[in-house]
């Protein structure tokens, strides 16, 4: 849904403002830019009139307002989220923010009238609520984002549950292992991400309206009945704490610089897999672009970019951090440093899972080119030192006879099964002709036939408690989806 368009050229003038009745002096212009919030809290414009609803329903719940002012009231805010929808609305720097912007909208559509939903509420709570309906929403499409990205994983892992690749340690080749089960450990990754998600949309989903501006009001309210209306489960006990309290933003800014830092390190894989030195992997066209001048390049601009983007979400994450640390309670001003950060974070989360999950599924692997690298390595060295183990040689020194072995290979330019049996057997008469099964890659990897290791057996039952997993989490997107609206 589009969100609302520029800005009208209304006067400054504080003669037209909501709160003007104080002042006699006019706010300095620039005082009136930079102070400003509806630059970018129009975000929060659909939200703002969903929670408005609410409160006014509230109002007349309780006999605060005649049945006729709500009605109206209602009708008039009716009108004004169509204006939204329909990115039909110009809202004013002169007014401020988002709330000060709709009010002045709706009391130039219904009257003065218009000017009694503000009853009983503050901006200070207003804002607070729209922030939690605005990350309500979001964390249920991360959850659904980052399914959809298990997915592809999951499909991918399905296609190569015999295809060997290296294992690294320290960027050097460490142990063979299935290439599926490289896959699965990212889709274990983003699975404790969509358990954060999920357990914060408790703490998310508390409604503070009604606190006030920091005490509570003196009007009779029901709260919790504002709460069943906006289908939050809880409301907040302190007054003081609902119209302060950012630790739901400061934990989705969490996070989100986890998942990204996931995203990160599953980019610096593609980019090196997709090298010409590697060349593990292809990434599709649709998601790579080419050199204006090297006409030859086809270059992984995706995961660059998703990499790159990491240190934006950390920064949000700090920023917010470094501008709450030193605050009193209850409401400063400083607060509103708390929205564009968390704005960003979502645009850039959302454009990073967006691509993520086709451009895995996309993804060509070249299982011929990783075979050949397990072939023509020492990854199989520590099998070697197993077997040693098994005919009763203490490990280390089995780890000795076969470093010694390796350094053989190195020097003469072989590979372990190239070596004949006679000259294993130099390194120690333990070996037999069982050496030479011992060291195939299949072998190697079924070898580890232990619960979350890289045997077949293993790989494909993970995947199948990662079937069952992902039901699970689909259901979870279309139950929260449904309270969320």
């Amino acid at each position: 849904m589009q969100r609302p368009r520029a800005f009208s050229g209304r006067e400054c003038d504080n003669v037209s403002k909501l709160w003007g009745g104080r002042f006699t002096k006019k706010t300095d212009q620039l005082v009136e830019e930079y102070t400003a919030s509806i630059l970018f809290d129009k975000e929060l414009a659909e939200e703002d009139i969903q929670g408005s609803l609410a409160h006014v329903t509230m109002l007349g719940k309780q006999g605060i307002l005649p049945d006729k002012d709500v009605e109206t009231i209602q009708d008039g805010l009716h009108r004004v989220l169509q204006r939204i929808k329909r990115n039909d609305l110009e809202f004013s720097v002169s007014d401020e923010d988002i709330h000060m912007n709709i009010e002045k909208t709706l009391i130039d559509d219904i009257g003065s009238v218009g000017g009694k939903l503000h009853t009983g509420r503050s901006r200070n709570d207003q804002v607070s609520t729209d922030m939690h309906l605005y990350l309500r929403k979001r964390v249920v499409e991360f959850v659904d984002l980052l399914q959809k990205l298990q997915s592809s994983l999951v499909e991918q892992a399905k296609a190569n549950t015999a295809t060997i690749v290296p294992g690294y340690t320290h960027l050097q080749r460490a142990q063979p292992i299935l290439f599926a089960h490289h896959l699965m450990a990212y889709v274990a990754m983003f699975g404790r991400d969509i358990e954060r998600l999920q357990d914060s949309y408790k703490r998310i989903n508390m409604l503070p309206l009604g606190a006030g501006a920091l005490a509570g009001t003196t009007f009779p309210i029901d709260r919790h009945f504002v709460a069943s209306q906006l289908k939050f489960d809880r409301v907040y006990e302190n007054s003081l704490d609902a119209v302060s309290d950012r630790d739901f933003i400061l934990e989705f800014l969490s996070h989100a610089s986890i998942i990204m830092m996931h995203l990160s390190r599953l980019s610096e894989e593609l980019i090196l897999w997709s090298s010409t030195e590697f060349n593990f992997v292809e990434l599709d066209d649709a998601f790579c672009t080419g050199s204006s001048i090297m006409p030859q390049k086809k270059n992984p601009d995706v995961p660059e970019l998703v990499r790159g983007k990491t240190g934006r979400v950390y920064g949000n994450l700090v920023g917010l951090l470094t501008v709450l640390k030193s605050l009193p309670l209850a409401y400063n001003k400083d607060m509103q440093e708390d929205k564009e950060g968390m704005f960003d974070t979502v645009r850039t989360l959302q454009g990073a899972l967006q691509l993520f999950a086709p451009m895995i599924a996309t993804m060509k692997v070249n299982k011929d080119r990783m075979r050949q690298a397990v072939n023509q390595d020492f990854s199989n060295a520590t099998d070697i030192a197993d077997f040693l183990v098994g005919k009763g040689l203490p490990f280390r020194q089995a780890h000795e006879v076969i470093g010694k072995t390796v350094l053989y290979c190195i020097e003469q330019g072989k590979y372990l099964l190239d070596l004949k049996l006679e000259e294993f057997k130099q390194f120690s008469e333990l070996f037999d002709d069982r050496i030479y099964a011992v060291l195939q890659p299949e072998q190697v990897v079924d070898a580890r036939n232990v619960y979350g290791g890289t045997a077949t057996v293993q790989v494909e039952a993970a995947i199948g408690r990662a079937d069952e997993e992902l039901l699970k989490v689909a259901a979870w997107v279309t139950e929260y989806a449904e309270r969320s609206r």
